[in-house]
This record gives structure tokens, sequence and C-alpha cells, in this order.
């Protein structure tokens, strides 16, 4: 083999590239002659150089002879230990020249630069999207193919490519390297991360045709989707109830299996997921960080927020589809709904008595349980039902938010309004059994029947007579 000192006298004729050593040129020219004379006798690969063969051996061997000195990370190759290396002292020499984006390797360089290109050479033969990247379209076949070579050791998940299952083990670790910058909050997946800063920015990229309502995430608009189609494709297996998306459906499956793994440490109160604990614990914190615009009013949740919106823009998005009723949320259309089924198909075991919503038949069984999960701050008088504290509140307060159009007396809640109603009305629905004679409420009725059970009502302090 001749060499040569300083020059470069051995040229490939094909595309003028200069080399000092003959053997090189060689070697060189196999890459336009297209000679592959070395074999893997292992898969048949076949290499236009020895090198070639003896590196890709490794990855049948699993030899790893290049350790980097910082982390320990073992690589088959030089080349992937200096890339590697870049990581930890940042260097990114490779530069797009389009929008001066750095990278550490040549190759994903080489990739980036088809975005500006807008170049796709990688083209399904089965549903004729392209591609950018060789590596992606062979991900893309397994679609087809339904092949899913990674699997997890754990619980023997399987997946179409690596990056899906390394996500996926992170459930089995409880790894979330990917932090918030606004609210610290932790994912273990960067495109949750991404999808979860929308929270804070505000972007709600997809739109629904029908509504034009703007939703953060893809999947979101999907599920919304179906309630203008109308479609249920989620059903419970224990009644066979659907639902619209498959998260209400796993909320709902837990009403039969009475599995309530999150627990407050406060009240001791037990939930069936994690985001009703977040939400509960306001309760406890007062916190409420959602804010109308328009009246300043603050709610602990940012649907209460939506609902509260509708008030003041009249919007009224859900209808009956028998009586043509038009309702603004969602949860008094499905009330309403069951008047004219008559459907009642929530059951008390205590007294039998059936309800149409299984939030009635939970509000219920705190009759019989006595639980009362919710404090005022002022008295320390415990209630059932954060409503029912909510309307005590305004004891304390003096607030009287609910007026009679007819005397324009105001009222601090709206079932003393509906009761003095009933003295312009001259209603009198409560009976007396005995007697017959009426009453405009039920408390009133109460104390008339003491007059014929014998009881005495009023006693005095002193004698007890």
């Amino acid at each position: 083999m001749r060499m040569n000192t300083g020059e470069e006298p051995f040229k490939c004729e094909v595309c003028a590239q200069k080399f000092s050593v003959s053997g090189s040129l060689k070697r060189h020219m196999k890459i336009h002659t297209g000679e592959k004379p070395f074999k893997c006798e292992v898969c048949e690969q076949k290499f236009s150089v020895s090198d070639s063969l003896k590196r890709h051996m490794r990855i049948h061997t699993g030899e790893k002879p290049y350790k980097c000195e910082v982390c320990d990370h073992m690589f088959s190759r030089s080349g992937n230990l200096k890339s590697h290396m870049r990581i930890h002292t940042g260097e990114k020499p490779f530069k797009c020249e389009a929008c001066d984006q750095k990278f550490r390797v040549s190759g994903i360089l080489k990739m980036h630069m088809k975005i500006h290109t807008g170049e796709r050479p990688f083209n399904c033969k089965i549903c004729e999207q392209k591609f950018s990247m060789s590596d992606t379209l062979k991900r893309h076949m397994r679609i087809h193919t339904g092949e899913k070579p990674y699997k997890c050791e754990v619980c023997d998940q399987k997946f179409t490519d690596g990056e899906g299952m390394k996500s996926h083990m992170r459930i089995h670790t409880g790894e979330k390297p990917y932090k918030c910058e606004v609210c610290n909050l932790m994912f273990s997946r960067d495109r949750t991360m991404k999808r979860h800063m929308r929270v804070h920015t505000g972007e709600k990229p997809f739109k629904c045709e029908v509504c034009g309502h703007l939703f953060s995430t893809c999947d979101s608009m999907r599920s919304h989707m179906r309630m203008h189609t109308g479609e249920k494709p989620f059903k419970c297996k224990i009644c066979g109830q659907m639902f619209h998306c498959s998260i209400y459906l796993k909320r709902h499956t837990m009403t039969h299996t009475g599995e309530k793994p999150f627990k407050c440490e406060v009240c001791k109160k037990c939930f069936c997921h994690s985001g009703s604990l977040t939400l509960h614990m306001r309760v406890h914190s007062g916190e409420k960080p959602f804010k109308c615009e328009v009246c300043g009013q603050l709610f602990s949740q940012s649907g209460s927020l939506k609902n509260h919106m509708l008030i003041h823009t009249g919007e009224k998005p859900y209808k009956c589809k028998i009586c043509g009723q038009m309702f603004s949320q969602s949860g008094h259309l499905k009330s309403h709904t069951v008047t004219h089924s008559g459907e009642k198909q929530f059951h008390c075991e205590v007294c039998e008595k059936w309800f149409a919503r299984i939030g009635t038949l939970k509000r219920h069984a705190k009759v019989h349980t006595g639980e009362k999960t919710f404090q005022c701050e002022v008295c320390e008088k415990w209630f059932a039902r954060i409503e029912t504290l909510k309307s005590h509140t305004k004891v304390h307060t003096g607030e009287k938010t609910f007026q009679c159009e007819v005397c324009e007396k105001w009222f601090a809640q709206i079932q003393t309004l509906k009761s003095h109603a009933k003295v312009h009305t001259g209603e009198k629905p409560f009976h007396c059994g005995v007697c017959k004679k009426s009453f405009a409420r039920i408390d009133y009725l109460k104390s008339h029947a003491k007059v014929h059970n014998g009881e005495k009502l009023f006693q005095c302090e002193i004698c007890e007579k």
C-alpha cells in the first residue's frame, strides 16, 4: 500500500473525492459499485467494509466497549459515545442555516432540515401517507401490520415503538421527569406537559365545527363531538349504561365496585379518583382559584365557573329531545329527562327508596348515616351538604340574594323565598290528616299536628309547666 505525506493523489473518478491512501480509495469505490463482500452470519446483512461488519456484530453480541466517564453509560460505537458526551458538555456544533436551531448530532440536523424543505421521500404503500424519515415509516407500518415488538417486563403490555414503552414504564416506576415551570406539577410524558401548559396559556387550538366551541386537546374535542352525534361507545358491563368517553365509564364503574382509594386527611372522606380529592380539599382550604371576569364571583372548580358564565351569556346549549326545553348544563338536562321516563335506577339499601340520580342517592344516604362533613367556620355547626352550608353562611354575613318579585322583600335562601311566595299566591299544599286544615309551610303543619297529639308546644323555663 502506498502512503502519501501531505498530498492526496488518489482521486475518485466518480465523485472527485480525494484520499491519501490507495486502500481508502478502494473501500470508497464500493459505495459507487454497490459491492458488499462482507456478510453477517447471524442476520445475513451485507457490508462494503469489514469495519462496518465488526460494528454491526455488536448488535448481536451486545458488546458495548465504549464507556461514558460521567454517567457510566455504555455504547457499541465510539461515534455514539462522542454524540452522547455532548449531552453533558451542552455542545451543539450542528447549526440549521434556515432557523439557527442547533443540534448535537448531524443526523438530527439532516432530519430537521426536511421541516424546511417539506421533503417526505418515504411513502406508505398501504395508505399513501408520506414521511420525512425511513424510521418513521417503519414505525408507521406497524399500525397496518399490528406488530408490537416492545414488551413491558412488568405487565406484559406490548408497544409499537421503544419510546411508547419507555413512557409506559414510568407508570410502574412513578418517574415524572417533566416539570411545569408555572405550577410545578410533574408529568411522566413531555407531550402531556405540553398539553397541560395550555391550562396556563389559555391556548385552545381545536375547534368544534358544529357549535364553534374551542378545546385545548384533540381528545376533549372528540368527546365533545359525541354530544352532537349522540354517540356513546363506552358501555358499563354491569348495568349497561352508555357513556360519551372512557373516563366517565371508569368513574361510573367505581359506583358498582365501591372502590375509593383516595382519602381526605382532614375529614377522612374517600374518593374514587385523585381529581375529586383535589377539588374536595378546596372545601377545607377555602381556595377558589377561578374568577368570573363579569361579576367577580370566585369558584373552586373551572367547571363551576363555566356553568356560572352561562348565567351572563344566557346560553342554553342542551336541548331535551322530547319536549324541546333548553338547559344551560348537561346535568340539568339529565335530571329533567327522568321526568319523561320516570326511571329511577339507584336504590337506597336502608329504606328501599329509589332515585333517578346517583348524586341524589348519595345525599339521601346521609339521612341514615348522620354524616356531616361540612363545617361552618363561624359557629362550627356541621352540615351534610355543601349547598346547605353555603345557605347557612348567609345567616352570619347577612347576605340576601333572592328577591320576591311581588313585594321586593329579600331572602338569604331560595327555599325561604319559595315559602314566602305562597303568601302572595295563597297556596297551601300541606294538609293535616286529622282536621284537613291546610298550611303554606311544612313546619307550620308539624307545629299544628301537636295540637292533635296533645303535645304542649311551649314550656316555662322556670317551673317547666
